[in-house]
Parts: C-alpha cells; structure tokens; sequence
C-alpha cells in the first residue's frame, strides 16, 4: 500500500494528513499557519517529521489557495499565505524534506479527489464549482485538469454578471463570487433588510447592525425566518445563473458543488439547477448536467493533492 502526505494549506491553518492508495486518511496532524515565507516552510517540514515517525510515505502534496505556474513549480502568489513573487516552492520543500513534492491549486486539489473517491468518479468532462467565502472551480476532461495557457484558469467566480455592482477583492465590480458565495449571503441579508421590510424577523436586527454571519443567515432560513429565506433564494438564483454561464462554457456533463457552503445545499440545490437549466442556452433542446452535491468534505483537498503527489 503506497502512503503519501497531503496538506491543506490554509490562512490561518495548516492541516496534513497521511493518505493510503484508497482515499482514506490514516493520521493527521495540524498547526496554525505562520506568516512568513521561512517560518511555514519550517512548519511543513515539521508536520511531516511527526507523520512520518509512524508511517512511510513517498511522496508530499501541497493544495495551496494562490497562483502557481502551469507545471505547479513555482507560486507566483497566494493572497492569504506568506509566499509572494514566483517562490519555487516545490524545489525548496523538496530539497527539505528529502521526498517527491507535487504542489496543487486548492480547488484543482479538491476535484481531484472528487474525481478519484468521490462524486465525480468516472465523469469525463465535467466542473468542480466550489462556493466559500469566494468561488474556486476546475475543469476536467478526459482526465486532466485544464490550466489555461498560463496556470490560472478557471476564475468562474470573478465572471462580472452585475455591471458596476458590488465592489470584488479583485479589484473589479459586480463578480459572480460577490453574489453567490459565503460572503455575498451576508451582503445580500444586509441589502434587503435595508430596504425596510422584514423588521419581524429574528435575523433583521443582525442584518442591519452589520453583525450576521453566513452561519445566521443558513441558521435563520432554516427556521423558517423570511429574511433567511428570501437571502437564500438571492443566492440560489445568483448561483443558478453563474452555473448557466459555465454549462454554455463548457458543456459538462456533471457539475459537482462543493466547498463550505455546499454543507446546506438542500436548502437551494434544486433551485439553483432550475434556474441553471432554465438559463442554458438552448435549453429544452440539448441535454443537461447534473447537478450534485460534493462527497469528501473539507478532506477533499487533502485527499486529492496526496493521490496527485502519489503519481510522482
């Protein structure tokens, strides 16, 4: 049985785990994310050592939430981690460790393990859309990750569908992720409760003191709260019409949510495949994606980036 080494790196921790040939974690150690580039490679390698007291593993893979070049050497910059200006990382944790490194995009990562253990097994051409604080995606077909001609694509959540609407972290305005994501549920529950309605709902005050969460809003919405519902219904629209876009893209067979939202999808999956279905252009005459709901969790990442270093 080949044992290998995935992380999860993230910006506020740090999360590896061992992984046998099957998908399944055996052990797994975490730490808190330090912020500079020295420190966090020492921090890696430190994870490691404790792995590999228990266990022999051949090869270590690195999901990272950032910008790597087409042949996954070289970050080129990771918002939320201390790695900035083309870092060779993968050479640099190699030569620490001693081991076959292989880095990976967060979102490539996840829909990696998807395709190998997950809901995407044997999928063809299909998209890995998942919906956090942001949106991550990756397209694969025939087996391969697509990357574009220069390691980014794809950025489905930095579509612009509302011109000159709310101002994105990337710069631009109106992005498909400040609608349909974590973040945008809240933004949305402030926006309409601003507009005066709603006062008897127990998630108003929240909205309007700017103190609610996504948490409240699912939490709400689930009781049955009509603010909560009508944010949902906001963002399942929002999330169907971003779907479209990428069915008349790309034309897949299967589209698998996944990411921190995806937790409570029951509670506007099927609305959002109405709209998306609704929305496809020629729909009614073409066949259409399905639409399901991720299968690994947050342990995607891990799992996926681990079976990727396998392949070494």
């Amino acid at each position: 049985m080949s044992l290998t080494i995935g992380f999860d790196i993230g910006g506020s921790n740090t999360r590896a785990g061992v992984v046998d040939d099957r998908g399944t974690i055996l052990a797994s150690v975490a730490a808190p994310t330090p912020h500079d580039a020295e420190s966090l490679e020492e921090a890696i390698v430190g994870l490691v050592d404790m792995l590999r007291k228990d266990y022999e593993v051949s090869a270590v893979g690195m999901a990272v939430a950032g910008f790597l070049d087409p042949e996954c050497e070289v970050v080129r910059f990771a918002p939320h981690l201390p790695w900035r200006d083309n870092v060779p990382v993968r050479a640099r944790l190699s030569e620490a460790l001693g081991l076959p490194v292989r880095l990976e995009h967060d979102a490539n990562s996840a829909a990696w393990g998807e395709y190998r253990f997950g809901a995407a097994k044997d999928a063809d051409v299909w998209v890995f859309f998942a919906v956090g604080t942001g949106i991550g995606a990756t397209i694969m077909q025939h087996g391969e990750i697509f990357r574009g001609s220069f390691g980014t694509a794809p950025e489905f959540g930095h579509i612009t569908v509302v011109p000159n609407g709310r101002a994105c972290s990337c710069g631009k305005q109106g992005c498909l992720e400040r609608y349909a994501s974590g973040t945008a549920l809240v933004d949305t529950a402030v926006e309409i409760a601003a507009g005066g309605g709603f006062k008897s709902c127990e998630l108003y005050r929240l909205a309007v003191d700017k103190r609610a969460s996504g948490a409240d809003v699912v939490e709400a919405a689930r009781g049955g709260d009509a603010l909560g519902v009508a944010a949902i219904e906001n963002f399942a629209q929002w999330l169907g019409q971003g779907l479209s876009i990428v069915c008349d893209i790309v034309d897949p067979e299967l589209i698998v949510l996944g990411g921190g939202v995806s937790r409570d999808a029951e509670l506007y999956l099927d609305s959002a495949r109405d709209v998306m279905h609704h929305n496809i252009v020629g729909s009614g005459y073409r066949p259409l994606p399905r639409l399901i709901r991720a299968e690994l969790g947050p342990q995607a990442g891990m799992i996926g980036v681990a079976d990727l270093a396998r392949r070494l």
